[in-house]
């Protein structure tokens, strides 16, 4: 049982086959007991990318409604979320002047930061920040974070 942060990459295979699909849906999986923590703002990035997906035929038009309705509701039911506040907000202006980031990916980081001091603040082990993409990888582990890239995990 442990906390995780996941942005949008891996949130994304837990619902289109791509390595590290089975490895991040046993994760989730409730018998596993894991807390997934993501920002609010990972929804738009998951509805932008299978959205990308429909537009060049790699999801039926099916598989796309589908897909957006089990996403939905598990963001409902299973996933903790992070808000866009002025502390995320600060926080993500301070990450964007010290590291090469995309705003969306220092927003990741920032809501990734500000979930590991509430965690840390109330005695819990820290967080691991599960992304697939390199730089916001590198970035968290320069601030510290325990990172995790699900494409390791074929």
């Amino acid at each position: 049982m442990a906390d995780y942060y996941a942005d949008s990459s891996t949130l994304v295979k837990r619902h289109v086959h791509e390595t590290g699909t089975g490895w991040f849906r046993a994760l989730c999986d409730p018998a596993a007991g894991n807390v997934i923590i993501t920002a609010r703002i990972s929804m738009v990035e998951v509805y932008s990318a299978l959205n990308r997906r429909r537009r060049d035929a790699s999801l039926t038009v099916a598989d796309y409604a589908d897909i957006v309705t089990d996403f939905a509701a598990i963001c409902a039911a299973e996933y903790q979320f992070i808000e866009l506040t002025a502390p995320v907000v600060e926080r993500t202006k301070s990450l964007l002047e010290r590291h090469q980031l995309r705003a969306y990916d220092a927003v990741q980081l920032a809501s990734a930061l500000l979930a590991q001091d509430v965690l840390q603040s109330a005695g819990l082990p820290p967080l691991t920040l599960l992304s697939a993409d390199d730089r916001l990888n590198a970035a968290a582990s320069a601030e510290g974070l325990a990172v995790d890239n699900p494409n390791d995990h074929p």
